[in-house]
């Protein structure tokens, strides 16, 4: 019963970290305005990539869950 109780808990602090981004997220200035990230704008028709934001991302994530899920 108690590991179900951690997993609300990690579960919640994901939850407030997303919610956390998601406020302060559009003013980190370089967030999604990195070299590498993919922006076409032809007329009415624009495509937005972020794959360079995205991997960065996901290795400071995989860091963090790694040092959470050591034991």
């Amino acid at each position: 019963m108690t590991e179900f109780g951690k997993i609300f808990i990690v579960f919640g602090i994901i939850l407030i970290i997303i919610g956390i981004f998601f406020v302060f997220g559009p003013k980190i200035p370089f967030l999604g305005k990195l070299p590498g990230d993919i922006f076409i704008k032809k007329g009415n028709f624009a495509f937005y990539s972020p794959i360079v934001t995205s991997i960065i991302i996901s290795l400071i994530l995989t860091l963090i869950f790694s040092f959470l899920s050591k034991k």
